[in-house]
């Protein structure tokens, strides 16, 4: 059994968090998690709060959910269960399940001020989501498995258990006359993942090992984004528009996987897009700016500039559509300020029609399909402001990460 203490210091990266959350389903690694995190935060000054996100799946789910409010009672944690209903029948049912869990413990951690969120990830889990990339043949990436910690949604995402197997863990808890509930859907094999864990018991496959390999990828993965980094620092820039624009001559002379990686980063960075766009897609964007053609992907255009450069810009088609209060953040990445807000206005993409009514926007140097799906300043249909387009009439719109966030974010946190 690895040392809790030491798995903390290593998935927290010298952050030291007020408050943990902890993501409790009841099983028996959720559960291991919460009391060992609960044993840990003693004479640290952090509080563990704990939530269970109810699918509405089973039957038993309910009284499940309610005995980890027990257990929890019992430690003096606060719960909460945060019920989802989204399941219609259709699509892929665990996708979905992931997806919501994502967004509700999200809001509960940005509701309560919440830090750091706790999964119960085991070795086992990360065995399992190895051998499933390998069979995808996934690259160095998704070889490299789940992270110890990450940060997403402002929130730092941590796994201290993922070097522990699984028995160890249950029988940790046998010691401690501990209960735990066993999912039944995790003997399903109609679930790609739990026909791939009966597949590894049948050859006999380790655990072990396979979360070795995640371990030497996430080395390498690691030696590539600082590659991609410092190429991106070399040839890449950020425009006022949002945009990012690579020198193309030096763009093309870089070795294949860190030109991927840098065209992925910046196809998930101007679209705000939480995950880099599959393999194929960007294979066939690349093939179509080697011919110097325009392509779409990911809710981006791409192309080649008059200027000779490779610009990545958010698709007009993407953001037709996209409306917000004054208040609040347009499209994932855009803020706009001004001295007089004006509560019936409203911001949303400039376009041709709000463009027309920009008779300066040639002198900022911006292209025009990208200043059509630029941030504008709206009463109804009445163009107000439109400050990348040089209509700034005293609003100002800007990256709510700034442009050097572009450079930062290649490198895996």
């Amino acid at each position: 059994m690895n040392d809790f203490a030491s798995e903390m210091q290593i998935c927290l990266a010298g952050e030291n968090p007020l408050r943990i959350g902890v993501a409790i389903s009841g099983g028996s690694d959720s559960t291991a998690l919460l009391v060992k995190m609960a044993n840990w935060a003693v004479g640290r000054g952090i509080t563990v709060f704990a939530a269970t996100v109810d699918h509405g799946l089973r039957p038993e789910a309910a009284s499940e959910a309610q005995q980890v409010a027990g257990l929890c009672a019992t430690l003096g944690i606060a719960h909460m269960i945060l019920p989802w209903r989204g399941w219609d029948g259709r699509g892929n049912l665990q996708d979905q399940a992931r997806q919501a869990r994502h967004l509700l413990l999200s809001d509960w951690a940005h509701s309560a001020e919440i830090e750091t969120i706790a999964l119960g990830h085991s070795l086992n889990d990360q065995a399992e989501t190895v051998m499933l990339r390998l069979m995808r043949g996934s690259g160095v990436d998704g070889l490299a498995g789940m992270a110890s910690g990450v940060t997403r949604s402002n929130i730092r995402w941590i796994r201290p258990l993922l070097g522990t197997s699984r028995q160890d863990i249950r029988d940790e808890l046998t010691d401690q006359g501990i209960a735990w509930s066993d999912d039944p859907s995790n003997q399903d094999i109609g679930f790609e993942r739990i026909k791939v864990r009966k597949l590894m018991r049948e050859l006999d496959i380790s655990n072990t090992g396979l979360a070795e390999t995640a371990g030497r990828m996430q080395r390498a993965r690691e030696a590539l984004e600082i590659e991609t980094h410092q190429t991106a620092s070399a040839i890449a820039e950020v425009t006022l528009a949002g945009d990012v624009e690579f020198d193309r001559v030096k763009f093309f002379e870089t070795p294949e996987e860190i030109r991927q990686r840098l065209l992925a980063h910046a196809l998930k960075w101007v679209a705000s897009n939480a995950y880099r766009p599959r393999l194929d897609g960007l294979l066939r964007v690349m093939k179509s700016l080697v011919a110097g053609n325009k392509a779409t992907l990911a809710g981006c255009v791409c192309e080649i500039t008059k200027s000779g450069k490779i610009r990545v810009s958010r698709e007009p088609a993407s953001v037709s559509g996209v409306n917000c209060q004054i208040t609040e953040i347009w499209d994932g990445r855009w803020a706009i300020y001004s001295k007089d807000s004006q509560p019936e206005l409203s911001i949303a993409a400039l376009t041709e029609n709000g463009l027309a009514h920009c008779p300066d926007w040639r002198a900022t140097g911006l292209s025009r399909s990208s200043l059509l799906s630029s941030p504008a300043i709206w009463r109804d249909k009445e163009l107000i402001a439109a400050p990348a387009a040089g209509l700034a009439n005293g609003w100002t719109a800007e990256l709510t990460q700034g442009s050097a966030h572009f450079f930062t974010s290649i490198l895996t946190h």
